[in-house]
C-alpha cells in the first residue's frame, strides 16, 4: 500500500528542485594567466590563442572569450609579460569536458602545433596561471561591455578583493549581493563583464570582478561619480560590512585585437 505523502515534503521537493535550477544557471569562470619573459614567448601564445584556442572554443559553443593585456605607464617597471585569458563556462563539469574535446579536435592540434608541440628548450610560456570563479548570485552571468571605442583604447579593471578570514569574505561578497552593490555599478554604467566567488587560486579566500570603461578619462570619471554616491557613502559605512577587505589588488589591461570583447 502506498504511503501517504505529505504536502510538506512535495514542497520541499519543489524548493530542492528550484535551488538545483538555479544552480545550474550560475556561470563557472576559468581565468588563465600566462607569465611571459619574452617577445618571442608573447608571440607565440597570441599566434595560439588566436588560431588554435579561441576557434576552438567557439567551434564548442564558447562564443565569446577575452583576451587582454596590462595597461603599461613605465616599461622600465615591467618585470614580466601577462596575457589574461576568460572563459565563461556554464558549470563546473564544462571546464573537465572542454579538455576531453580540444583532445579530440584534430583542427587544434594542426593549429596549435607550434606551441602544443613545443620542446623543453623553447618554451612559450614562464608559467601558466589559472583561477576558477563561481559566478555571484545577483549577476550569474557574464555581460558584454557596451563600449563604442577602439579597442586598444578601452580601459579594463580587474579588481581582486582579499578577505581576513572566510566569514569576512562571505560577508563581503553578500555586501555586493545583498547591500546592493553590484545595483550600483549598474546604476552608475560601469560595463561589469562579470563578479565572482574564487574558488580555486593562489589568493584566496577572495573575490574578483572586471569593470570596463571606454578610456582613462571615462575610468575616472566613473569612479569619481562612485565614491560620491550616497547609496555608497551608506552602505560603506554600515557597521555589518566592516574590514571585510585586507588587499585590493586593481589591474588595468586591455582587450587584444582578437579578443572577443
Amino acid at each position: 500500500m502506498l504511503k501517504r505523502i505529505s504536502y510538506p515534503f512535495i514542497l520541499l521537493v519543489l524548493i530542492c528542485s528550484v535551488l538545483q535550477v538555479n544552480a545550474a544557471q550560475t556561470e563557472i569562470y576559468q581565468l588563465k594567466i600566462y607569465h611571459l619573459k619574452t617577445d618571442a614567448q608573447e608571440k607565440t601564445v597570441d599566434d595560439y590563442l588566436q588560431k588554435a584556442y579561441l576557434p576552438a572554443l567557439h567551434r564548442n559553443g564558447i562564443e565569446k572569450v577575452g583576451v587582454f593585456k596590462p595597461i603599461v605607464t613605465d616599461q622600465a617597471l615591467v618585470t614580466e609579460k601577462l596575457i589574461y585569458v576568460f572563459i565563461p563556462l556554464k558549470s563546473f563539469n564544462g571546464i573537465l569536458e572542454l579538455d576531453k574535446k580540444l583532445a579530440k579536435d584534430k583542427q587544434y592540434a594542426a593549429d596549435g602545433k607550434i606551441y602544443l608541440d613545443a620542446v623543453y628548450t623553447d618554451v612559450p610560456f614562464e608559467r601558466l596561471e589559472t583561477i576558477l570563479l563561481k559566478a555571484f548570485e545577483d549577476a550569474p552571468h557574464f555581460m558584454l561591455p557596451n563600449l563604442k571605442s577602439p579597442m586598444r583604447e578601452r580601459v579594463y579593471e580587474l579588481r581582486s578583493y582579499e578577505a581576513p578570514t572566510e566569514k569576512y569574505f562571505q560577508n563581503k561578497v553578500q555586501m555586493f549581493n545583498k547591500g546592493d552593490e553590484i545595483g550600483l555599478f549598474k546604476r552608475l554604467n560601469f560595463n561589469a563583464v562579470f563578479y565572482g566567488e574564487v574558488i580555486a587560486g593562489s589568493h584566496m579566500p577572495n573575490l574578483m570582478y572586471l569593470t570596463t570603461f571606454e578610456n582613462k578619462i571615462d575610468r575616472d570619471a566613473h569612479w569619481k561619480a562612485f565614491s560620491a554616491d550616497d547609496y555608497w557613502k551608506k552602505l560603506s559605512a554600515m557597521p555589518e560590512y566592516q574590514h571585510n577587505v585586507s588587499k585590493n589588488d586593481t589591474k588595468f589591461v586591455y582587450p587584444t585585437d582578437y579578443s572577443d570583447f
